[in-house]
């Protein structure tokens, strides 16, 4: 698995792409999220390198984060039905298009704002990313479940 930059145009368009051909129905093949509440989940992740302010650091993420860091943006593609944050679990039912238009804003912001001004404080659990770490993370995460969604 080839790992882009979601800095990169080509790849930002790309990714706005494949976010416009998720439909309500879209089916996850693993997980235990919908299709709305997975836009949900991934508006939380953008909303930490987008952060005007520096996000709380997890203890745990405080010994381990550098240990896992690299899983976010190596060429190993994520496993399925990962453990996450418990504040990016989504229960509750959304909306799906109001979830796919906040999502894709903010994948906007993330992109035209650029390197330089996204990522600005330490990841809550990984700690320091590089700007590359940013882009190219993000990028994974999206795409981890973009596929998960089949798209």
């Amino acid at each position: 698995m080839e790992v882009k930059n979601l800095f990169d145009n080509a790849t930002y368009q790309q990714m706005v792409d494949r976010l416009n051909r998720l439909t309500p129905e879209s089916k996850g093949h693993w997980g235990k999220m919908n299709v709305s509440q997975m836009l949900t989940h991934c508006k939380r992740a953008f909303r930490v390198p987008l952060s005007d302010k520096p996000l709380p650091r997890m203890f745990l993420g405080r010994l381990l984060g550098w240990l896992a860091r690299p899983k976010l943006y190596n060429n190993i593609p994520w496993g399925k039905s990962l453990p996450t944050a418990p504040s990016f679990i989504v229960k509750d039912e959304r909306v799906f298009e109001k979830e796919k238009a906040a999502l894709l804003e903010l994948v906007e912001q993330f992109h035209t704002k650029g390197p330089d001004k996204v990522g600005v404080y330490p990841h809550p659990f990984f700690g320091r990313l590089t700007k590359e770490q940013w882009g190219k993370s993000m990028w994974k995460h999206l795409d981890h479940h973009l596929r998960q969604f089949g798209v």
